[in-house]
């Protein structure tokens, strides 16, 4: 998947009084495929490829993405790029200097062991025909879905003050999805909820017995579901499992520790946050049992890699220990800005995009609790699988998230399914109401290719993986129509 561009050429080809350079060269190839209610519906290839020329000149970075990867069209670049970094100093509140770009080099490659061609369009399309075929159990399954998106990218960064990294990952998106209705009464079971199967592997993912029993699995959840009584309502405990715990990470944690936002740079457009400078090294941020890592190291995990997008070391961190906030979600730049520890997350979702502060793989250390053991502790709630829908507001602090199945537990028994589960919560007193976590058989990995930030929007790959968790009597269940 190495391209054939000699960027080392490319650098001496840059002609701007520069204190620093970097070329950051980005190859990225998606190959979507989707069969919906019976008929393939996409079934295509396009890629795109570019460099992003970044130069530091009188204390302030200035970017410029080009496809043009002629030394002309590069030098080209680096004139545009040294012009916005000369007015953005005309109004700097904040200097930089090399040091925000600490020198690096080393090679990362995706874990696999069958590559993309592995597996042809064919034979990858007629599985997927098979799991839609498994998916419809019945005559009121209205309506399936069976996907999956086949994600290569290479990278290569280089600077003049001598860092020379190159990244080569293969990435799989991956969704089964059937809608049972009866009349008015319609319910939809997914596999993970909301394309949250995302992975970081080769084709040996599809494994067609696995895919097969997870997709009649969901066809029969799906028809359960109509029958089923509406969950009930009022403050009890809930088990959450890890398909929707990551989304719970993603938004009460994730969003809240992008150091960029608490320095209020996204503000006006993705949000601030709940949490202050002043709270690292001293908010109990949740309970004790609480122990959540920045680990772009996981392999298989969606955002693994090796070095983020300013040629940072990826390294695992711990960003909330025994409930202790610890780290923020901030790379080299907030780093030097903002004071706080931070880690390697400096990350861009393309050639013609700068990298800003961003979720990478955000975990849920597991404990030590078998899931029959969280079960047996509770004898009044809910346990809840897969998101169906979230809100969140702008500090990321006040939530309610729907999940698409649930079980009524009562007296440490799961007994009847309910539809419709919903919680609302704060983000800190929520954290604070951990009880126990599963361990590491109940530990699933799980992620989501369409996180937003940024002006211009980047959109980017998050992983998230998490144990099954209980939650004490702070978590308030709604039937489907409460209101916040």
């Amino acid at each position: 998947m190495r391209t054939n561009i000699d960027l080392q050429n490319l650098l001496s080809a840059v002609d701007v009084p520069a204190q620093w350079v970097g070329l950051r060269e980005v190859f990225e190839a998606e190959t979507p495929r989707m069969i919906r209610d019976g008929v393939p519906v996409a079934n295509m290839r396009y890629s795109t490829h570019g460099i992003m020329v970044e130069v530091l000149i009188d204390g302030q970075f200035g970017y410029y993405g080009t496809p043009d990867m002629t030394t002309a069209g590069i030098d080209r670049a680096a004139k545009k790029a040294f012009q916005q970094a000369q007015l953005a100093s005309r109004s700097a509140t904040f200097q930089f200097d090399e040091s925000a770009r600490p020198a690096h080099t080393g090679i990362y490659r995706s874990p696999f062991v069958k590559d993309r061609e592995s597996l042809s369009a064919g034979k990858l399309n007629a599985l997927l025909m098979d799991a839609y075929t498994h998916l419809k159990v019945s005559d009121k399954i209205v309506s399936a879905t069976s996907l999956c998106q086949v994600i290569e990218i290479a990278t290569k960064f280089i600077s003049s003050n001598g860092s020379d990294i190159s990244q080569d990952f293969l990435m799989l998106e991956f969704d089964l999805r059937a809608t049972a209705a009866d009349g008015t009464n319609q319910q939809t079971r997914s596999f993970g909820g909301m394309r949250g199967t995302c992975r970081q592997m080769g084709m040996e993912y599809f494994d067609s017995h696995e895919i097969m029993a997870q997709a009649g699995k969901i066809g029969e959840q799906a028809l359960e579901l109509l029958s089923a009584d509406e969950c009930p309502s009022g403050e009890m405990d809930v088990v959450i499992a890890p398909d929707q715990m990551m989304l719970q990470i993603h938004e009460s944690i994730g969003h809240a520790l992008e150091v960029d936002r608490i320095l209020g740079d996204e503000r006006n457009y993705a949000g601030w946050s709940f949490v202050k400078l002043e709270d690292f090294g001293k908010l109990q941020y949740g309970s004790k049992v609480m122990n959540v890592t920045f680990d772009p190291t996981v392999s298989s995990e969606f955002a693994s890699y090796g070095f983020d997008d300013g040629g940072l070391k990826a390294e695992k961190e711990y960003l909330i220990r025994e409930g202790i906030l610890l780290r923020g979600l901030g790379g080299r730049e907030s780093q030097i800005r903002s004071g706080v520890p931070g880690v390697s997350n400096f990350r861009s979702s393309g050639w013609n995009r700068a990298p800003i502060d961003r979720m990478a793989n955000i975990n849920l250390e597991p404990g030590d609790s078998t899931f029959d053991e969280l079960i047996s502790q509770v004898e009044k709630g809910v346990y809840m699988e897969s998101n169906r829908s979230w809100s969140i507001d702008d500090y990321r602090n006040k939530f309610q998230f729907g999940c698409e199945y649930g079980k009524l537990i009562e007296n440490g028994k799961m007994t009847a399914t309910v539809k419709n589960p919903n919680y609302r919560g704060i983000s800190n007193p929520f954290w604070n109401s951990l009880k126990a976590l599963g361990n590491t058989d109940t530990f699933g990995i799980f992620g989501t290719p369409n996180c937003g930030k940024g002006e211009p929007n980047q959109v980017i790959r998050v992983g998230h993986a998490s144990p099954a968790c209980l939650l004490r009597r702070q978590v308030t269940v709604l039937a489907r129509g409460s209101v916040v």
